[in-house]
């Protein structure tokens, strides 16, 4: 079953903060940050249940991404995947909570 793609704009806010923090740093680099977390994202998509599971109700799970140390936070519904969260590996985890 196909679901749907739900980004929300906390979300989408963090990915772009990241994107422009990194761009300034070297110039395309936050053009391969926003790359980098679309190919998570798609990885998740694909197989929603097989990345760890933070909580059962709602069914919240999280994604690595492979070259930046960001973690996605994700929601699985029966029709869609919800990305409520893109953050940093250095933060503290109980700030995805405080978005459901």
């Amino acid at each position: 079953m196909s679901r749907r793609l739900i980004v929300r704009s906390e979300a989408e806010a963090d990915i772009t903060k990241a994107a422009l923090w990194y761009d300034e740093r070297e110039r395309g680099l936050g053009w391969d940050f926003t790359m980098e977390i679309r190919s998570a994202i798609q990885r998740a998509k694909e197989l929603p249940r097989s990345q760890v599971r933070l909580r059962i109700f709602p069914e919240v799970r999280r994604i690595l991404t492979r070259r930046f140390p960001y973690r996605i936070f994700y929601i699985v519904r029966h029709d869609a995947i919800i990305v409520f969260a893109v953050l940093h590996g250095s933060r503290r985890d109980r700030n995805w909570t405080e978005r459901l």
